[in-house]
């Protein structure tokens, strides 16, 4: 390891108690460094503009015009899931360090687990309207990002969804920002002329992110957070190639009793939770349909500041998985596995190989190395400390960084045995972005919530015939021991009372839930006729 001092990524709401109480500089130097990067020309490679459209859009390659490429570089649903996105934050990093002054900013972390987060939501360091730096108010640089030339959808059969004008400003909930064709800006003009008041919106953001971050679901008995549980037992993933992504998770959890949690699912509930997506199961909440902020869609949610605060999280749990299973050093990847190769459900990104097995040595493009010559691979970002240069700070997951904490396995060593609703066959092709899949029993006249998936989807998945069947979203749920004995479990397994819906950005998909029965689903639809299977081990 180097002797030089490494560099700490310290949580923004640390850093936001040491200004409040007068330490200012590391906050301040931090704005400037973003609104640094935000004022640069976009084609300079260090502007945010330029990094930010790395994610998805502008898109570029096949995928700028053919709907079977992503026309952005990121890696969803494949093992390149974690180490792509680190090498991500590292080029957003180093660009901050180039504004005079910044030399020493870090990207600070959204500690998402943390119980301040559950009790306020977003740190408001990144919800502020204004920030006063160098005796002048300024827009606060982290709260939205205003697009200096204009982002055109030219994918085909996308109608132009995602396009966006230069001068747009990015949105969170309870906004849209559906500005594509005429239709859609008119009716994101009267949906946004509803909400006037930027404090207001701030509230209904942190409002809805709470009500995610403190949604239950019963393990052993208990009601358990479910985002902070999908987080912890995302960290009891046995190998690297099932914690990394939902392709290589669901393709286990279908083939075997027990289920594993990736990083990439509780990731995607907080991409949701600020783009737009009421907590399902809320009875009377107030819902608030329409909205849809940028952080919801694959296509621009690089381009809202937040996602980098998000996803430092998430290196951050990538680093606690890490240090929890020895893995600092070293991890591999299963060649086997069906998360290292692009499919209809995961097209290959731009500037990609579609016939290439991913591997350690998969190049991350665009990412390249302090040569300037050759491209970042897994391989090369594996020890923050001693490959990047940094480390983090203090979180809210410590608890299970050490190989030797038990925590986890106390957790949930009472989980009494019960049964898995796995839901499979939803093709995304009839979806147009992201959305929820939820399921329900129905137990002595109640409705139990028993959990959520989160898809976060993109606009243009429609594509061609051909492709439309091969692209499907599955879940996995636990039915409690107690619930399924309620709902006359017996050897063959439960048959009846659990009901599923899957809530798109136009509604219930099928118009309805759907309710298994003694016959199969039913609801008034065959199953021949229900939009997806529900089975129940």
């Amino acid at each position: 390891m180097s002797s030089t001092k490494l560099a700490v990524r310290r949580s923004l709401t640390n850093i936001q108690d040491d200004y409040d109480k007068g330490n200012k500089t590391e906050l301040e130097n931090l704005m400037r460094a973003w609104k640094g990067i935000q004022e640069l020309p976009p084609e300079d490679l260090r502007s945010f503009f330029m990094i930010g459209g790395y994610h998805g859009e502008p898109f570029r390659g096949p995928g700028e015009t053919s709907d079977t490429w992503w026309g952005g570089y990121c890696q969803h649903g494949t093992v390149l899931f974690p180490s792509w996105h680190r090498a991500y934050l590292m080029q957003l990093e180093r660009a901050l360090q180039t504004i005079p002054g910044c030399s020493d900013v870090t990207l600070p972390f959204w500690d998402e687990c943390s119980a301040l987060s559950a009790d306020k939501g977003i740190p408001r360091a990144l919800t502020d309207e204004t920030f006063m730096l160098d005796g002048k108010r300024i827009p606060n640089p982290l709260r939205s990002f205003e697009l200096p030339v204009a982002i055109v959808d030219q994918v085909a059969q996308d109608a132009i969804v995602y396009s966006k004008p230069a001068g747009y400003e990015t949105v969170r909930y309870p906004l849209s920002g559906l500005v594509g064709t005429e239709n859609d800006a008119l009716a994101t003009k009267a949906h946004n002329a509803q909400f006037p008041s930027y404090t207001a919106n701030v509230g209904y953001l942190n409002d809805n992110v709470t009500t995610w971050l403190n949604g239950k679901i019963r393990i052993g008995g208990k009601w358990q957070g479910e985002v902070s549980t999908k987080f912890s037992q995302c960290l009891d993933a046995p190998n690297y190639t099932l914690f990394s992504n939902t392709t290589s998770a669901g393709a286990w959890n279908k083939n075997h009793s027990t289920s594993v949690v990736p990083l990439e699912s509780p990731h995607n509930y907080m991409h949701l939770a600020v783009g737009g997506f009421d907590y399902p199961g809320q009875g009377d909440a107030s819902a608030i349909p329409g909205a849809n902020g940028d952080m919801g869609e694959n296509d621009t949610a690089g381009l809202d500041p937040i996602f980098f605060f998000h996803h430092c999280f998430i290196d951050y749990t990538f680093w606690t998985w890490q240090r929890r299973h020895g893995a600092t050093d070293s991890f591999t990847i299963d060649s086997t596995d069906t998360g290292t190769k692009y499919t209809k459900d995961n097209p290959p990104p731009a500037g990609a190989d579609p016939d290439e097995r991913l591997s350690m040595t998969t190049e991350l493009k665009p990412f390249k190395n302090a040569d300037g010559k050759t491209y970042v691979t897994t391989a090369d970002c594996i020890n923050i400390e001693s490959q990047l240069g940094y480390t983090y700070g203090p979180g809210s997951l410590e608890t299970y960084a050490q190989q030797t904490s038990d925590a986890l396995t106390a957790e949930l060593a009472d989980v009494p045995d019960g049964h898995t609703v796995r839901v499979a066959g939803i093709n995304r092709a009839d979806i147009r972005g992201s959305f929820l899949i939820s399921a329900y029993a129905t137990v002595d006249g109640e409705r139990e919530y028993l959990g959520t998936e989160p898809i976060l989807s993109r606009w243009h998945v429609e594509g061609c015939m051909n492709c439309q069947t091969h692209l499907e979203a599955q879940a996995s749920f636990r039915l409690p021991a107690e619930t399924a004995t309620k709902l006359g479990a017996a050897p063959g397994g439960v048959t009846s009372g659990v009901e599923v819906e899957v809530l798109t950005r136009e509604g219930l998909l099928g118009g309805r839930a759907f309710r298994t029965g003694a016959g199969g689903l039913t609801a008034g639809a065959s199953a021949d006729d229900a939009p997806f299977t529900i089975e129940i081990r």
